[in-house]
C-alpha cells in the first residue's frame, strides 16, 4: 500500500479523538487522527509525524495523520491501512495460494468480518485488527477495552462450527517485535477469548509489516503468545 502526497511535522497536542495540532513548515495546522485509538504512547508533543495531504476542498482539515516515530521504530497508525495491507497481501496469494474469491466486510450472523475468501474448496472468514502498541520488542492488542473484538472472537468460533475457516489476524503496523500477545491488562476479556477462539481452532497469526512514511506492506508472520487469563 502507497500513500501519495506525504509531507512531515512535529505533533504539538491532541484535543480530541479526531484531530491533532500539528507543526507543518512553520505552521500549525489542524490535522484529522485516522486512528481514534488513545494511541497515548505515540502522539506524544515533540513527535515527528508524517501526514497525507488532502485534495477535498470541502474537508475541514487538509491533512490526514499516517505514520509517527517512537524512538527508533516507525509506526503506522492509519486505522484502514491494516485492511487494505491484508487485502494485498491474500491477493497476492498469502496465507491461501490461490483464492478464488475475496471478498471485503462480508456478514456472518450478527457480525461483519473483514475478509470472506474462497480457495480450492476451502471457505473462510478473516478478521483483521491493527496493532500500534509495542513495549520493548512486544506488541499488543487492544489499547482500549473493546467489547466489539470480543463478539468477533465468538462469532469466528461460531463459523468453525458451520464448515468454515476462521481467522483472527493481526496486522503490526511496524517492524522489529518479537512476538504479538494480547493486552490482558487492559482488556482481560478479550485475552481470554482470545485464547478460547484459539483453542476452539481459530487460527490467530501476526503479521509483521516493512513501513516507511508513504508505504506499509506485510514483511512476515511473528510469534504469538497466549495463555491462560
Amino acid at each position: 500500500m502507497v500513500y501519495e502526497d506525504i509531507v512531515d511535522g512535529i505533533f504539538w497536542e491532541r484535543p480530541n479523538r479526531f484531530i491533532a495540532n500539528v507543526e507543518i513548515g512553520g505552521r500549525i495546522e489542524v490535522c484529522h487522527v485516522k486512528n481514534t485509538g488513545r494511541c497515548r504512547e505515540l502522539l506524544v508533543p515533540g513527535a515527528r509525524v508524517w501526514l497525507q495531504r488532502s485534495h477535498a476542498p470541502e474537508r475541514k482539515t487538509h491533512f490526514d495523520l499516517i505514520a509517527v516515530k517512537k524512538g527508533d521504530i516507525l509506526i503506522n497508525m492509519d486505522s484502514q491501512a491494516p485492511n487494505k495491507v491484508f487485502g494485498e497481501y491474500l491477493a497476492a496469494g498469502g496465507i491461501f495460494p490461490s483464492p478464488t474469491l475475496i471478498r471485503p466486510e462480508t456478514v456472518y450472523g450478527s457480525s461483519r468480518f473483514d475478509f470472506y475468501v474462497e480457495a480450492e474448496g476451502r471457505r473462510a472468514f478473516c478478521e483483521v485488527k491493527g496493532v500500534t502498541l509495542e513495549d520493548k520488542g512486544v506488541v499488543r492488542f487492544p489499547d482500549a477495552p473493546t467489547e466489539r473484538g470480543a463478539k468477533h472472537l465468538r462469532e469466528l468460533i461460531r463459523c468453525l462450527g458451520e464448515g468454515f475457516e476462521a481467522w483472527a489476524v493481526f496486522v503490526v503496523q511496524m517492524r522489529g517485535a518479537e512476538y504479538f500477545e494480547p493486552n490482558v491488562l487492559t482488556d482481560p476479556v478479550f485475552a481470554s477469548e482470545l485464547t478460547a477462539a484459539q483453542k476452539a481452532g481459530v487460527r490467530v497469526i501476526a503479521l509483521e509489516c516493512s513501513v516507511s512514511p508513504d508505504s506499509m506492506a506485510v514483511a512476515k508472520e511473528i510469534p504469538v503468545r497466549l495463555g491462560e487469563y
